[in-house]
């Protein structure tokens, strides 16, 4: 077993890129892969979200060492993990990582050691999990260069909305003259995942044709997600999974194509 690393990314926020990362790491664990979803940002929403979908079989909670702290004191990531479920786990954040790239510039002197320090920090872990989220914040930053050099796949959010497909070129445009032709990342780009704003909605018929025109067909995902307001209830109050509610199986149905989307991609 060797993981695969992947980020659901963006330049431009508010396009659930943590709905996504959290509701896809989920539904890979239930078709039995093991998951391991790390929160990259001090804001901590997938931690928050993760947290309470345990929290509905378990009264008590604990965070006992953050990111930040295990990387402050040289622990092993391994043992900071949280299971939120046998096969789906989650390595927390917290607001005192708003301090690594401070962390980064005092430990480090080039540039190649301060993008490559988180890769070789998860390396362990790869021989633990079939797959590697790292949620990111919506910046292009040192913070999410390290992310992303540690990522052996990238899946570009598209919400359908015009910024955001300046946004993706800008982050595609990024990538390709930052990581891999500046520092030599083997990242590649899985593929662009429309978000779209509203089912049938012109605006998301043209900015869909325009990402075809820019991207190339085959580049785009063919499974789509529609926002819907359940994903919104279960960023508030954790992910729900019950068979006898419509909305919780729609959201899942949906997750799940993709989810084996990706899998059909990355063997190709």
């Amino acid at each position: 077993m060797v993981a695969t690393v992947m980020s659901f990314a963006n330049f431009k926020g508010g396009v659930g890129k943590t709905s996504t990362s959290a509701l896809v790491g989920y539904n890979l664990s239930k078709l039995g892969k093991k998951v391991l979803i790390i929160d990259f940002d001090a804001q901590a929403n997938l931690t928050s979200l993760l947290l309470k979908t345990k929290a509905s079989d378990s009264d008590i909670i604990t965070i006992d060492t953050s990111l930040m702290s295990a990387i402050n004191e040289n622990i092993p990531l391994d043992s900071i993990v949280i299971p939120i479920s046998e096969t789906l786990h989650l390595i927390p954040n917290a607001v005192d990582f708003s301090m690594y790239t401070r962390y980064l510039e005092r430990n480090f002197d080039t540039e190649i050691e301060k993008v490559s320090f988180f890769s070789q920090l998860i390396a362990p872990l790869k021989d633990i999990y079939d797959f590697i989220f790292i949620d990111v914040p919506p910046t292009l930053s040192l913070l999410n260069d390290t992310a992303f050099y540690a990522c052996d796949q990238i899946v570009v959010v598209l919400q359908t909305q015009e910024r955001s497909l300046a946004g993706a070129e800008v982050f595609i445009e990024y990538l390709q003259q930052t990581l891999i032709d500046e520092f030599h990342s083997k990242v590649d780009i899985l593929g662009i995942l429309p978000v779209l704003s509203k089912k049938g909605a012109r605006v998301d018929d043209e900015i869909l044709k325009s990402a075809y025109e820019e991207f190339g067909m085959d580049n785009i995902f063919d499974n789509k997600i529609s926002i819907m307001e359940r994903v919104k209830r279960m960023d508030m109050e954790g992910i729900t999974d019950n068979d006898k509610d419509i909305h919780d199986r729609r959201v899942h149905e949906i997750f799940t194509h993709v989810a084996n989307e990706i899998m059909t991609r990355l063997e190709g």
